[in-house]
């Protein structure tokens, strides 16, 4: 796998979670540690993409 797919990849996940995200929190019946979860993992691939991208 090159490392623009990988970052491809990436994006694609980040996007996906912050999707869930979204609707999650407009759910009522929403777990808040599991959004808070998803935030953090959105935000460890975002800092990964930072890194990875030129």
């Amino acid at each position: 796998m090159s490392l623009s797919s990988h970052v491809q990849e990436l994006k694609k996940k980040h996007q996906n979670l912050s999707d869930s995200v979204e609707v999650m929190q407009r759910s009522p019946a929403t777990d808040g540690a599991k959004i808070a979860q998803m935030k953090k993992q959105k935000l460890m691939l975002k800092e990964e993409i930072g890194r990875l991208s030129p």
